[in-house]
C-alpha cells in the first residue's frame, strides 16, 4: 500500500481520473464486444439450419436474434464511438506521437464498423422482401465484417503490448514505419485468436443461458431446445480449444512480456523451480498473503519443465513494473479467468458425455442451472482477460516506449472526475434502454408464442412465414398472406 500511495503522489494529478474514465467505458463496451463478433455467426448458422431443414422454428429464432443484434449494434455504436473520442482526449501524448505507427488498426476497425452496419441493415431489410437463399448469401459477410473489426483492435492493442515497425530519430520521434511489422507484431496471433474464440464462447453460452432458463421454468417446447442447443453446441466445442489457445497466449507473454508474467504470476524474484501460487496477495516486500501454493508448477507451464527460468519483477528497477496491488490485480483476473475456463471444460464435457451415449441433453437441473450461469461467468472472463492484460502492462501505455503518465493529457483533474460522472449516468441510462427493449421484445414474443391465431386476430409475422412482407392483422391477413408469401 505504501509503495501505491507514493506511486499516486508522485503521479500528475489527473491520471487517475484519466484512467478510471478509460477503464470504466471500456470495461462497459466490452460487455457489448461478443455479441457484436460472434452473434451474426450464430445467428446465420441457426438461419442455415431453418432453410436446410425447412424449419420454421429455427428461422423464427434466427429472426428474432437478428433483432437482438441490431439493437445491441446500437448501444455498441454509442459505447464504441466513445472509446475513439477518449483516446484522443484522455492520452494526446500516446496518439500525438504513436498515432501513425499504429493507427491503421483503428482504421480498419472504423471500415468494418461502417460495412457491418450497411450489412445489418441489408439483413433485417432481407426477412420481408428477399428470397430465402438470396438474403442468407448476403447475411453471410456480416461474421467476416465483425472480425474485421476485432482484426483492427487487437492489431493495435498488441503492437501498445509489443511495438515494432518503426525506427527512432534524434529526437526520439517514430520514422520509418513498416505497416506490415506494425500490424502483425509478436502478440499479435495471439491476442487476436484467443480474444476471438473468447467473443464466441461468451456469446455462445449468454444466448444459451437464455433458454436454459426457461428450460428450468418448463418451457420444454422445441423451440426453446433449438434455442439451447446450437449456441451451446458452438460454445461447448471451443470451450477446450480456447484454453490451449490461452495457453499459448500466456506462454507468448512470458517470451515477449517477461515483466507482465511476473506480475500475472506474481513472481518477485528471477529464479528457477518458481511455484504456482492460486490467488494470493503481493506484498510490497515480496512475500506473497494467502493463496494456494503449488511447488515448480510455474516453471512447468512457462516452460514444461522445472528448470525453467521466470523473470521475477525485481528484474528491472520499481518505476518499470507493476506496484504490488496491480500485480495482485492482474494476478487475481488471470487466475478467475483461468478458474472459470476449467470450469467450463467440465461443463462441455458433461455435455458431450451426454449426447454421446443418450444423443439427448442431461436430464439432470442443476446441468441447465450450471448452464445458464455459463454466460455470466463468460463476461466476467472476458473484463478478467481485459483487466489482465491493461493493468499488467503498467506503467507503460506503449511497453517500454512510453509510461502512462507521459500520455496523459494536461485537463484538470477536476473535469475528468466530472465527466466521469456524467460517462456513468449516460451508460447506466443506456444500458437500462438496452434491457428495457430486449425485455419488450421478450414479452412480445412470448405472447405471440402462446396466444392461439383466432384471438389474437391473426398469424404472428414470424408464425406467418419469415419471407415476404408481414401479415397485417384481421382482415388484411389473407390477403397479405397470398400476395407476400415465401417466395
Amino acid at each position: 500500500m505504501l509503495s501505491t500511495a507514493i506511486h499516486l503522489a508522485e503521479s500528475p494529478p489527473q491520471l487517475l481520473p484519466a484512467r478510471e474514465l478509460m477503464a470504466f467505458t471500456l470495461g462497459a463496451h466490452i460487455l457489448l464486444v461478443p455479441f457484436g463478433v460472434a452473434l451474426p455467426f450464430i445467428t446465420l448458422l441457426m438461419h442455415h439450419r431453418g432453410l436446410r431443414r425447412n424449419d420454421p422454428v429455427a428461422l423464427r429464432l434466427a429472426r428474432r436474434w437478428s433483432a437482438v443484434m441490431a439493437v445491441q449494434f446500437a448501444i455498441g455504436v454509442v459505447t464504441g464511438t466513445v472509446l475513439s473520442f477518449e483516446l484522443g482526449l484522455l492520452w494526446p501524448g500516446m496518439m500525438g506521437r504513436w498515432g501513425d505507427v499504429f493507427g491503421l488498426g483503428f482504421g480498419v476497425e472504423a471500415w468494418a464498423f461502417f460495412l457491418e452496419a450497411i450489412l445489418i441493415a441489408v439483413y433485417l431489410y432481407g426477412w420481408r422482401r428477399l428470397k430465402p437463399w438470396t438474403h442468407f448469401w448476403l447475411g453471410v459477410p456480416l461474421p467476416f465484417a465483425a472480425l474485421m473489426g476485432a482484426f483492427g483492435i487487437i492489431a493495435a492493442n498488441s503492437w501498445m503490448n509489443t511495438p515494432q515497425g518503426f525506427r527512432l530519430d534524434a529526437q526520439g520521434n517514430p520514422v520509418d514505419v513498416d505497416v506490415r511489422q506494425s500490424i502483425f507484431t509478436p502478440m499479435f496471433g495471439p491476442e487476436y485468436w484467443h480474444f476471438v474464440v473468447a467473443m464466441f464462447m461468451t456469446a455462445g453460452y449468454v444466448v444459451a443461458g437464455v433458454y436454459a432458463v426457461g428450460w428450468l421454468r418448463g418451457r420444454r417446447d422445441r423451440y426453446h431446445r433449438l434455442g439451447f442447443t446450437l449456441p451451446f453446441t458452438v460454445a461447448a466445442i471451443l470451450t477446450p480449444v480456447q484454453f490451449m489457445v490461452g495457453d499459448s497466449a500466456a506462454r507468448a507473454v512470458f517470451h515477449k512480456q517477461p515483466v507482465k508474467f511476473a506480475a500475472m504470476e506474481l513472481v518477485w524474484e528471477t529464479d528457477t523451480h518458481v511455484p504456482e501460487y492460486l490467488f494470493g496477495r503481493l506484498n510490497s516486500d515480496g512475500s506473497i498473503s494467502g493463496g494456494i501454493k503449488i511447488p515448480q508448477l510455474d516453471s512447468i507451464l512457462a516452460g514444461f519443465k522445472p528448470s525453467t527460468q521466470v523473470t521475477g519483477l525485481t528484474s528491472v528497477p520499481p518505476s518499470d513494473r507493476p506496484t504490488a496491488v496491480q500485480a495482485t490485480i492482474a494476478h487475481w483476473a488471470f487466475d478467475i479467468m483461468v478458474t472459470i475456463g476449467s470450469l467450463l471444460i467440465l461443463l462441455a464435457l458433461w455435455y458431450a458425455w451426454s449426447w454421446l451415449r443418450h444423443r439427448d441433453l442431461p436430464r439432470s437441473r442443476w446441468f441447465f442451472r450450471c448452464a445458464a450461469v455459463a454466460g455470466a461467468a463468460c463476461l466476467l472472463t472476458v473484463e478478467c482477460g481485459w483487466i489482465t492484460t491493461e493493468v499488467g502492462r503498467q506503467p507503460w501505455i506503449v511497453y517500454n516506449r512510453m509510461r502512462v503518465s507521459e500520455a496523459v493529457t494536461d485537463t484538470r483533474a477536476g473535469s475528468l472526475w466530472a465527466m466521469l460522472g456524467i460517462v456513468i449516468v449516460v451508460y447506466v441510462l443506456m444500458l437500462g434502454a438496452f434491457l428495457a427493449i430486449v425485455l419488450k421484445m421478450r414479452t412480445r414474443w412470448r405472447i405471440a408464442d402462446e396466444t392461439p391465431a383466432a384471438v389474437r386476430g391473426g398469424p404472428a409475422p414470424e408464425d406467418d412465414t419469415p419471407y415476404g412482407p408481414r401479415a397485417e392483422p384481421a382482415a388484411a391477413a389473407g390477403s397479405e398472406r397470398t400476395a407476400g408469401g415465401a417466395s
